[in-house]
């Protein structure tokens, strides 16, 4: 069976029980999910310093489902 080609990559990322609190949290204020909030916080800081331009290629986070 062919593996289904993506556009994104997986990571292992660690970080402290705090942070993660802070960012479950601030993902649930903000409706996505957990993954989908550390992805806009990344997009967002790369946009801020000049690393990456905002293109049509890159998927916006997830929306809550209605």
């Amino acid at each position: 069976m062919a593996k289904k080609e993506t556009s994104t990559k997986s990571f292992v990322l660690r970080v402290d029980a705090a942070t993660m609190d802070a960012i479950e949290k601030w993902a649930a204020d903000e409706f996505r999910s957990t993954n989908g909030q550390l992805q806009w916080i990344i997009a967002e800081a790369l946009r801020k310093s000049g690393r990456m331009k905002k293109t049509k290629n890159i998927p916006p986070p997830e929306e809550p489902e209605s």
